[in-house]
């Protein structure tokens, strides 16, 4: 099934629009601005992988005809006619692949996969067991972020008394980090046998996970009316002075009742400007999270990056093994605990994509 009318048209207008873009780096104006040259380079790029998938399939199709034609040409030689029978099976196969890849690259971009962003871990229910839970997240994600070669740093913590975390957020930047984290939203499940347990009994505890892409004033605009912030002493290590000073941040933004604490910093300042950020980061989610529920309804499509509540994962240590219930899959424990998310955000991914393409062809046939 080759590309119809209406995409080549489209895709040659991208093409139109990516020559132009490239004549334009090489404008001394352009050159002489930095901030217009990363303008231009950007968008160049963004279109640059459909226009190098879209030009060799362009020379597939001429070659495909020229196959053709020799295949009438070949008349009665057997010999002729095979070999040209050959180079149009090969020729055709090739471009079925770069058919899909280029409606993939066609497909709408969540305008915030190109975005840092920060990655909260809850513990939910299970008490000291969730908060545990929590920290073995957590590890988890770290390994998962040094393999991927993100940078990764600590802006909030709260740490269990009996280990692991109440509460963790971290900030990735890296290529591409939200458009692999976000699939990870969402409240992840454990089922094991607690430390604690003297009776041997299978426990089920939860924790929330939350990927808030990274934003600022543009994207996110506070009222500082609608903002009450308190200060107190950090306590805990750090020296004398987060101790006598108050330095921690405690942040409340009344419309919709998010209350953010910050004790991180050894300076009120950067506590209320690390506040600040995970509130516009939180702010930005909502946000988001309402558009994703009324784009999947719309698309009736049950994948989904993961709200809040949904329930999307559960690690059962008895089994060794862990369920990703939107793909209906199981994964080894150990290679999960080990840092291996890839293949199940690769699979959520792929499943996405699936899903809009069967949309783009349903809408096409309309």
């Amino acid at each position: 099934m080759a590309l119809d009318d209406a995409m080549k048209s489209r895709l040659d207008g991208i093409r139109r629009s990516f020559q132009a873009l490239t004549e334009r780096l090489g404008d001394p104006d352009v050159i002489a601005d930095s901030n217009l040259l990363r303008k231009v380079m950007k968008d160049r790029s963004q279109s640059e992988e459909v226009v190098m998938a879209y030009d060799e399939y362009s020379q597939l199709d001429v070659e495909l005809e020229g196959a053709e034609e020799l295949f009438q040409d070949a008349g009665d030689d057997a010999e002729m006619r095979e070999m040209a029978r050959a180079e149009m099976k090969e020729i055709e196969a090739r471009m079925e692949v770069l058919e899909t890849e280029i409606k993939l690259l066609l497909l709408p971009k969540d305008p915030n996969d190109e975005r840092n962003c920060m990655l909260e871990i809850r513990a939910g229910t299970g008490g000291s067991e969730a908060n545990i839970f929590a920290g073995d997240l957590l590890d988890v994600y770290r390994k998962f972020m040094t393999n991927e070669g993100w940078q990764v740093s600590m802006m909030d913590s709260s740490p269990g008394d009996d280990g692991g975390y109440k509460n963790v957020v971290l900030e990735v930047r890296g290529d591409k980090v939200y458009s692999k984290l976000k699939w990870e939203a969402g409240v992840h499940r454990v089922q094991r046998v607690p430390a604690t347990e003297t009776q041997g009994r299978v426990h089920t505890s939860t924790a929330t996970v939350a990927i808030m892409p990274e934003v600022d004033e543009v994207d996110v605009k506070i009222d500082p009316k609608d903002i009450e912030m308190s200060t107190m002493r950090s306590g805990g290590a750090g020296g004398q002075n987060v101790n006598k000073v108050e330095t921690a941040v405690d942040l409340l933004h009344k419309p919709t009742g998010i209350r953010i604490k910050c004790t991180q910093e050894r300076s009120q300042l950067k506590n209320k400007e690390l506040a600040m950020k995970m509130l516009m980061g939180k702010l930005y989610d909502l946000e988001n999270e309402k558009r994703e529920a009324e784009e999947r309804a719309r698309r009736g499509d049950q994948i989904g990056t993961g709200g809040r509540s949904e329930k999307i994962r559960t690690y059962n240590w008895k089994d060794s093994r862990v369920s990703e219930h939107r793909l209906g899959q199981n994964f080894p424990l150990q290679d999960i605990l080990s840092g291996g998310v890839g293949p199940i955000i690769d699979g959520l991914i792929a499943k996405d994509q699936e899903a809009k393409l069967r949309q783009l062809s349903e809408d096409a046939a309309n």
